[in-house]
């Protein structure tokens, strides 16, 4: 760890330190010290300062646990934000030797030629899909101090600033955790306003820098209208197993996102106004110049005025001769850009006008294009329904061949489909939300994603309720394939779906699929998972080749390397070839939105990292699988989900033992994301979120889901293959990712915490199955270690091993009270001091791990 990082932790610690003892008293902050030092130790492997720290936490009252939480997950929040603000500043990336992903990517690409680079220019095409994350618990206020101290940090480099100790001082005296579940709309807003203050600032500045690579490489600017970058949300859109998104809130929110945005256009068209006083231009802005303000401020004056109409009307819930398309703003920008480019005024043409046509092109009218998901059975129970209601039969009844016979004969049908009838509750919300998209402009909305598709019904029958609704717009269908089976019949189900008369006219000859990361990996295991979404990915890729359709992959990443999360850029140079042709589409959650794009430089530096490893691999592809590597990583892959099953869902002592090891039967009933821990109220495992499923596991510290069969799998195919695994691991991104993701996920496992958890919580008879868990993960990380020819865990990657060695001492103290806390809620359920105390232990926790779900 660099000494410039370590000093500013230890000047933010100390501004803690003095906040706290000036409420608490010198005692409590000896109290504090005593504990971290304790947590050291333990981390360290000292079995005297481990029991010297239980009896102390145990004798303990609620409310001193509690400030004690709150210290240590506030400090580890701090060293997030001294970590976070380095490594995007000039002055760390310099001493971190950290090259500028752009001007990286301009070395290595130095010789390609213009024509080629330029074709993969045209290819970029980065889309962010924020989506809503139930761990992260933290107040949108908390997170604004932090964002401010480290502005703070930016701007004087020295973290014992007066303006420092006051956010310091003010995020102490501040509630971190909500004390109310958040509503939709309440998540919405908090993703909103990470594009308002970080994002709207990130693209423009972005596509400066890609610009000038483009010049230097091609010889050529980007062209006005080019837009690789756009965001897109989930947030009040996702309606899968989440009972308080209807159709009303979602039209809510997205009233609420054009006010947003029509604000921060008004602060930009205004400032522009300012700027633009000159009467020199074309003599098309002379002649419109009627009032003689200046041929500038002329035409942007109407859109002033539009936007201040939009505002009050918004406001008040209203939506007459309102700003309703891009072109409204965009328009007048390029007649000015062309005016002030005519008459010779290039710096200005370029400046501020060419960055807000950049912007009208990245956020529209709303700021995020909002997805539309539903659950396929939810399609096809209101589409039964209906079909009964016509006296036609039994929709959900009928085998795939009629399903289909009867959609493609509806589809080509003009007569309504929709009798006028008194509907169920859960049918008239889904016709509702239909109903919805109708009434909006097409250019709010982005996907309508199926979960849980396996087939070609479930695409036609959104496709046909589109229809019923009046939608007269091809809005994208995507259908999410979740499980393994899904991945692996996805070619065949989109194969025959091109097949059918009608339907490639209606997708306008590009087709979204979205690969379910989570569900697959939760059915399957991490190896087996990803193996099959590699191979799914290939063969969607030889299928639209062959129908000539542009596939547009949406990638359904989380933030852990369970849910197929990980760094970008290997995440990106993992892909199959071809897999990137169509853009990247993808998804972006909770805390990881805030890691990565919370801060303007953060976004910047992670729009970077996006667009350099898209470039590169588009511009020199990842190898083809050789067969030999193809056979092992089957043998691996059937290998590794045999073992994953035969814990997860052979035996019948695995869920109960989840369920007492972990925070899991307590994240139900906190208030930390406005949707429901599970799908169905009395399903198992299958039917858990993945969130809660991997978050759970990474608060003990076990984190199951990301390694469980893998290493044992690995191990098999060592004894076999040693010389083709060290190949692979050479030659081959995809496996040489996986392995590096598995090398960091052993590093923030902890078998002596999750020890801690069983002792105390598990029940005897259940015991076993952590002593079998815990010995097959030492075993496991022997055998990597053996792979990789290492004596340690990151023994290359000094920095990462630094970082998270930083936090580890923290984590001990939080991991013991957060062990309490569930001993005292078993024994007395709903005790509110305990249940604010779970909070504050899990979101210290969460954020000493950096990924959660």
């Amino acid at each position: 760890m660099l000494e410039t990082i370590q000093q500013n932790v230890r000047e933010l610690g100390t501004l803690l330190g003095q906040t706290i003892a000036a409420e608490q008293g010198e005692q409590w902050l000896e109290n504090i010290e005593k504990m971290r030092l304790q947590g050291r130790d333990i981390a360290n492997g000292d079995i005297s300062s481990l029991t010297a720290l239980q009896a102390e936490i145990e004798q303990s009252s609620e409310v001193d646990l509690l400030l004690y939480a709150r210290a240590f997950s506030q400090f580890l929040n701090l060293a997030n934000v001294a970590e976070q603000q380095y490594t995007t500043s000039p002055e760390g990336l310099a001493e971190l030797d950290l090259a500028h992903p752009l001007q990286d990517l301009k070395q290595k690409l130095g010789n390609v030629s213009a024509d080629k680079f330029k074709t993969a220019l045209d290819k970029l095409h980065i889309e962010l899909v924020l989506t809503a994350h139930p761990t992260e618990v933290n107040r949108r206020t908390f997170i604004h101090k932090y964002n401010q101290i480290a502005k703070a940090l930016d701007e004087q480099n020295d973290a014992s600033s007066p303006r420092i100790a006051e956010l310091v001082e003010q995020a102490w005296y501040t509630d971190e955790i909500r004390q109310q579940r958040p509503t939709p709309l309440d998540e919405s807003r908090w993703g909103l306003n990470t594009i308002a203050n970080s994002l709207w600032f990130a693209v423009p500045k972005f596509m400066r820098e890609l610009d000038e690579l483009s010049n230097d490489l091609t010889g050529e600017s980007l062209e006005i209208d080019y837009t690789p970058v756009t965001m897109a949300s989930w947030m009040a859109g996702d309606r899968d197993g989440n009972p308080f998104v209807t159709a009303k809130l979602s039209q809510q929110a997205l009233l609420n996102a054009r006010l947003i945005a029509a604000k921060l256009y008004l602060v930009d068209f205004e400032k522009l106004y300012l700027e633009l006083s000159m009467r020199k231009a074309n003599e098309a802005l002379l002649e419109a110049d009627i009032d003689n303000l200046g041929p500038y401020r002329a035409e942007l004056q109407k859109v002033i005025k539009l936007l201040r109409r939009t505002i009050e009307q918004l406001k008040d819930g209203k939506q007459d001769e309102i700003l309703n398309h891009s072109d409204q703003l965009r328009l007048p920008l390029i007649k000015c850009r062309e005016s002030l480019l005519e008459v010779g005024l290039k710096n200005v043409a370029n400046s501020m006008v060419l960055d807000m046509i950049r912007k009208v092109n990245s956020f529209g009218i709303s700021l995020v294009k909002l997805d539309i998901r539903q659950h396929s059975e939810r399609h096809d129970s209101a589409l039964a329904e209906i079909t009964n209601a016509l006296q036609m039969g039994d929709f959900e009844s009928w085998d795939e061949k009629k399903r289909r016979e009867f959609l493609i004969s509806e589809l080509k049908n003009p007569r309504p489909l929709l009798p006028a009838k008194k509907w169920s509750p859960d049918t008239q919300e889904v016709l509702d939300t239909f109903a919805m998209i109708a009434e909006q402009p097409a250019e709010l909305f982005g996907v309508y994603i199926i979960s849980m598709a396996s087939q070609v019904s479930d695409i036609l029958t959104v496709n046909l309720l589109l229809k019923a609704a009046g939608v007269n717009w091809k809005m994208p269908i995507a259908p999410l394939f979740e499980t393994l089976d899904d991945l692996n019949n996805a070619p065949q189900v989109m194969s025959e779906l091109f097949a059918i008369n009608g339907y490639r006219d209606y997708c306008n000859q590009q087709h979204y699929v979205m690969i379910g990361y989570s569900d697959s990996a939760k059915d399957a295991g991490v190896l087996a998972a990803t193996w099959g979404q590699y191979q799914c990915q290939e063969k969607l890729v030889e299928v639209f080749v062959e129908q000539n359709i542009e596939l547009k992959l949406f990638h359904g990443r989380g933030g852990t390397i369970g849910r197929g999360g990980g760094p970008a850029h290997a995440a990106i140079a993992s892909q199959p070839p071809g897999t990137l042709d169509g853009g990247l589409r993808v998804t972006e959650q909770g805390e990881t939105i805030r890691f990565k794009f919370g801060l303007p430089n953060l976004a910047t530096r992670s729009l970077h990292l996006y667009a350099s490893a898209i470039l590169e691999c588009l511009v020199t592809p990842p190898p083809v699988p050789t067969e030999k590597w193809r056979n092992l990583m089957d043998e691996m892959a059937q290998s590794s989900c045999d073992i994953y099953r035969s814990y997860v869902q052979t035996s019948d002592n695995f869920v109960k033992y989840f369920r007492q090891a972990t925070p899991e039967q307590e994240l139900a009933s906190l208030p930390l994301g406005s949707r429901p821990s599970k799908r169905k109220s009395d399903g198992g495992i299958e039917s858990l979120r993945a969130i809660p499923w991997i978050f759970a596991w990474s608060q003990n510290r076990l984190v199951v889901p990301s390694w469980l069969g893998l290493g044992g799998a690995i191990k098999q195919a060592w004894a076999k293959n040693e010389a083709l695994m060290k190949e692979m691991l050479t030659a081959w991104p995809y496996f040489k990712s996986r392995i590096s993701l598995t090398e960091m996920v052993y590093t923030k496992s902890d078998s002596q915490v999750a020890e801690l958890y069983d002792k105390a919580l598990v029940s005897e008879d259940l015991a076993f199955m952590g002593s079998e868990l815990r010995a097959q993960l030492e075993q496991d990380k022997a055998t990597l270690l053996a792979l990789l020819e290492q004596k340690d865990l990151l023994e290359y990657d000094q920095w990462n091993l630094s970082s998270f060695e930083l936090r580890r001492g923290y984590l001990a103290p939080l991991h013991l009270m957060q062990i309490e806390a569930l001993k005292r809620l078993r024994a007395q359920p709903e005790h509110p001091d305990n249940e604010q105390l779970l909070m504050v232990t899990m979101a210290g926790i969460a954020t000493g791990m950096r990924n959660t779900g």
